[in-house]
């Protein structure tokens, strides 16, 4: 008799569990049937693109979809979608749920239950916080409630709280769309996934595209009109007016329902799982994606780093394990990648911040470089900033600030620290050369040997 497979989630994590477990299974013979809910009205879908299809940069919704419940349904997976898990019963092994489509309720018995409920951008609880016009943007189902609302009500004034990277993505996506934009933000700097002194490279490349940046401010309320929208941002003793705003502080784990049924939760709320993606402590329960929590192998500690390369990865992992093979999730070291206009920003592994929490002693290395050889035509200049232990000379993370060709660097380093590469190994490794692509000493290599020398000279570089 067939195993039966209940996933809660129908994006990144959830649907390549539920495929590779059913790719694997017809491999080992292990008989499975799966069923997946999924309360919204899109599947495999990339999150990640939402900023560019508001700004008319790339088409959607459709052209976001990897895979379409129809093609999900024909791979055998038996897809529900408009459907929400209300409760889990882990003793029972039942799924309650709602059908929004036929409203309908019913039941669901499981053997093996996947979690992939992902996140939910985090709200300000501050009065007027609830008030039509301001826009968390996760799903395809928020991107597509922010366009009707922007072609429907034709905004002048937009207002992004946050500075991070959904914050500074979606302020070029409204400048891009025609209308004045302010970012409040609490860090020092935006992009506060970077040390302040290259988030203050962030800091002039959005007001060098005309938008107005307010740091180290703490949004206090939302005013609102009579009919309930939206007005005015009051942050930091001002009043800021908006006829559209849009939430760009983060998003927390969706383990509501989880914590619900007494499933585990980490420090940062997200579900624990092991390197097999298992929940610990509950047979049968597994998780993956933007609701569980991490090992980072920088600090050998849990992290909560919620990326579309992360929730791909985990559940291909998870649905090997499920269908009857072996495979394991390594960890990661917090890689990730964005832009602002034609500024390139890039980080891997730990700031100074993160350092400094984790115990570590560290010193900072900082070049000024350009992307090309300096002679050639269209180069561009770059700042890489490296974290490295002391004395060991381990790297410990990267970061990236600079024009068109600069940011994929950062793989280079993410492999280095991946492999805990020390800086005087990463100053001799063999990277490409030719003038139309990087200088004689590609800037790795010098921010390296920078890094290699301090350690030498025992010397803190700024």
């Amino acid at each position: 008799m067939a195993e039966r497979v209940v996933v809660i989630g129908a994006d990144a994590a959830g649907m390549s569990a539920a495929s590779q477990a059913l790719r694997t299974s017809a491999k080992t013979g292990k008989a499975l049937e799966v069923v997946a809910l999924e309360r919204g009205h899109w599947s495999s879908y990339s999150a990640c693109g939402i900023p560019y299809w508001v700004a008319g940069t790339v088409d959607g919704p459709d052209a976001l979809v990897a895979r379409t419940p129809a093609e999900h349904r024909e791979n055998g997976i038996d897809l529900r979608m408009r459907t929400e898990a209300v409760s889990v019963d882990v003793d029972a092994r039942t799924v309650e749920y709602r059908d929004y489509e036929n409203g309908d309720s019913g039941s669901l018995r499981y053997d093996q239950l996947v979690v992939a409920t992902g996140a939910e951008p985090v709200r300000p609880d501050v009065p007027g916080s609830d008030a039509a016009g301001i826009h968390g943007v996760q799903t395809l189902d928020d991107g597509a409630t922010l366009i009707e609302r922007l072609v429907r009500h034709s905004p002048r004034r937009a207002v992004v709280v946050g500075g991070g990277y959904i914050g500074i993505e979606m302020a070029e996506a409204m400048v891009v769309r025609g209308l004045d934009v302010t970012v409040v933000d609490m860090a020092p700097e935006p992009m506060s996934t970077l040390d302040p002194d290259l988030g203050r490279q962030v800091h002039e490349a959005m007001e060098g595209m005309g938008i107005e940046v307010e740091t180290e401010t703490a949004v206090e309320a939302f005013e609102t009109r009579t009919d309930g929208s939206v007005r005015a941002v009051v942050a930091g003793g001002r009043s800021y007016e908006a006829d559209v705003v849009v939430l760009g502080i983060g998003v927390r784990p969706a383990t509501g329902l989880a914590a619900t049924a007494g499933l585990p939760l980490g420090r940062y709320g997200g579900l624990r799982v092991d390197d097999r993606l298992g929940v610990d402590g509950h047979d049968g329960v597994w998780a993956a994606g933007d609701c569980v929590e991490s090992y980072d192998r920088v600090t050998k500690e849990w992290a909560y780093v919620p990326l579309g390369t992360h929730a791909n990865k985990q559940g291909r992992v998870l649905g090997t394990n499920l269908g009857g093979g072996t495979a394991a999730f390594p960890g990661i070291v917090r890689t990730a990648i964005s832009k602002v206009c034609d500024l390139e920003i890039a980080r891997t592994g730990l700031r100074e911040t993160d350092a400094h929490d984790a115990g570590l002693d560290y010193l900072t290395a900082t070049v000024d470089s350009t992307t090309r050889a300096g002679y050639f035509p269209g180069t561009k200049p770059m700042t890489i900033k490296l974290l490295v232990e002391r004395p060991s000379g381990r790297l410990l993370g990267a970061q990236i600030v600079g024009r068109k060709g600069s940011a994929k660097r950062i793989d280079a380093l993410a492999v280095a620290l991946w492999n805990e590469m020390t800086v005087s190994d990463l100053a001799m490794v063999d990277l490409s050369y030719a003038p139309p692509f990087a200088p004689v000493w590609d800037p790795v290599l010098i921010a390296a040997r920078k890094a290699a020398e301090a350690l030498d000279a025992g010397l803190l570089v700024a």
